[in-house]
């Protein structure tokens, strides 16, 4: 249980976070906004399910708040959603990395800050396209394969610190522009569940001397054409303080559905949280499997 004081105004609130793997449960939960929760949505899917730990919190007997954390990568990636008291029960008493790239709207960070720094944060907002909305445009982008790997690595580097392994490329969907043998502009994926119908367009990049091309809207089309013909909701990020990538997006059909933001975390860990803390996740496992 949790005792719950906000903004200097005392008052008891009954908080219960346990670990689940009730999709169904965590469906239920995060369809209240698909758009927001496809990432989360997605990996329910078989083939991520077991990569992932899924808290829940409950407030009357109602679910009220989801954390997600997805193993594997460095730092964890870690989703939030729902109301923020019950989002810092999850992370004190089930969730709980050392350090997390965590993405939540802004007032779910008062959640957050309850067990964790902050650093700065990337404002961003999320995007959805669907079949009726999308305006596709012709150009020539290449499908790209797993041999497409290291020239997929090569230009992101010029950008951004991303290294794809041959799994990602070779798993999800991408298109390229080349000049000659020269990889030039790329898009790809993040997440892809044809299970549950949705999918996120990422690693979008044009090298530098090719931009104002239109390089971007091409191959960002040919991606999110083969995804609709899977998945019916087609979503991607991007940042706030970006005009032109808005405007690329906006002119293929994409268009914004709430804004949020990423940040770097930190885990404030005291001798008696670190003792206490492993303690109520295993009884929180242990609940969830007895």
């Amino acid at each position: 249980m949790a005792s719950v004081t906000r903004d200097g105004v005392a008052g008891e609130r009954h908080l219960e976070a346990r670990s689940t793997r009730d999709r169904g449960l965590l469906h239920r939960f995060l369809e209240q906004d698909r758009v927001f929760a496809a990432y989360a949505i997605a990996d329910t899917d078989d083939s991520e399910f077991e990569r992932t730990r899924f808290g829940i919190a409950f407030g009357d007997r109602e679910p009220v708040a989801v954390v997600m954390e997805y193993r594997g990568i460095s730092p964890q990636p870690v989703f939030v959603m729902g109301e923020p008291d019950g989002i810092s029960a999850i992370l004190r008493d089930v969730v709980r990395p050392r350090i997390a790239y965590l993405g939540a709207k802004p007032e779910a960070f008062r959640g957050v800050r309850d067990h964790y720094r902050t650093d700065a944060p990337a404002p961003m907002v999320r995007m959805v396209v669907d079949r009726d909305t999308f305006r596709p445009v012709v150009g020539h982008a290449v499908r790209l394969d797993q041999g497409d790997t290291g020239h997929l690595n090569r230009l992101y580097q010029l950008g951004f610190n991303a290294y794809l392994p041959d799994q990602a490329v070779s798993s999800g969907i991408y298109y390229g522009v080349r000049r000659g043998t020269r990889l030039i502009a790329a898009a790809g994926t993040h997440v892809i569940s044809p299970q549950w119908g949705v999918a996120a367009v990422g690693n979008v990049y044009t090298h530098r001397e090719y931009r104002g091309q239109g390089l971007s809207k091409i191959v960002t089309s040919a991606v999110t054409a083969d995804l609709l013909e899977q998945c019916s909701t087609v979503v991607l990020n991007v940042r706030a303080d970006n005009p032109p990538a808005l405007a690329v997006y906006r002119a293929l059909g994409y268009r914004e559905h709430t804004e949020f933001e990423e940040r770097l975390v930190h885990r404030e860990t005291s001798l008696w949280d670190s003792i206490v803390g492993p303690v109520r996740a295993l009884v929180s496992d242990l609940r969830r499997n007895g």
